[in-house]
């Protein structure tokens, strides 16, 4: 069971390039401690996030779906693993709007395309959600605000488009009248 946020991780659990050494067993608890998640990097960090919440969206080592819908997948969980590392560097600093500004676009861009992924496949989208522990709401319809200004408009639009299609069917008629025209003549021909 791979747990969802770093914090819940043990802080003994080693970067991934000093786990399987196998000077590791006689190494000094200090050095462990060093070589630790506690002691790495934000990149570091991130990277475990990533590659935990992507093990967990893909369904087996050999998984042999639609590249596209693998290559989602893939996004959204590492969207996601974005999303969280801000939200937990927005809890310690408030006031940083840069770092909130790209975690409301990465929120927007993962719900797009969880929406697409709930339109083609509504299964993965479930199983997604549930692996990533995402709750995934619709968004909400678009209604234009009525205003004064934006009736008027729209009156003004609607007669000229009623006005458009009387010049339109002036002109339809006059054209069926010299196709009929052309037909008689070339039925007085034929007799």
């Amino acid at each position: 069971d791979i747990p969802s946020h770093l914090d819940d991780l043990p802080p003994t659990l080693l970067k991934k390039d000093y786990a399987n050494l196998p000077i590791m067993n006689s190494v000094d608890d200090v050095v462990k401690r060093l070589l630790s998640l506690e002691m790495a990097s934000q990149k570091e960090k991130m990277k475990v996030k990533t590659q935990q919440l992507v093990e967990k969206v893909r369904r087996s080592p050999k998984d042999n779906g639609s590249f596209e819908l693998l290559s989602l997948l893939f996004t959204v969980a590492i969207l996601t693993a974005k999303i969280r590392t801000l939200e937990e560097h927005l809890q310690r600093h408030p006031k940083d709007k840069r770092n909130r500004r790209c975690m409301l676009m990465d929120l927007d861009r993962r719900r797009k395309m969880l929406g697409y992924l709930r339109r083609v496949n509504y299964s993965t989208f479930e199983n997604t959600c549930k692996q990533l522990d995402i709750q995934y709401s619709p968004p909400q319809p678009y209604t234009r605000r009525v205003t004064k200004r934006w009736l008027v408009k729209k009156a003004l639009c609607v007669k000229v488009f009623q006005e458009k299609q009387k010049l339109k069917a002036a002109e339809r008629l006059k054209q069926r009248r010299e196709w009929q025209a052309r037909a008689r003549a070339a039925r007085a021909q034929q007799e």
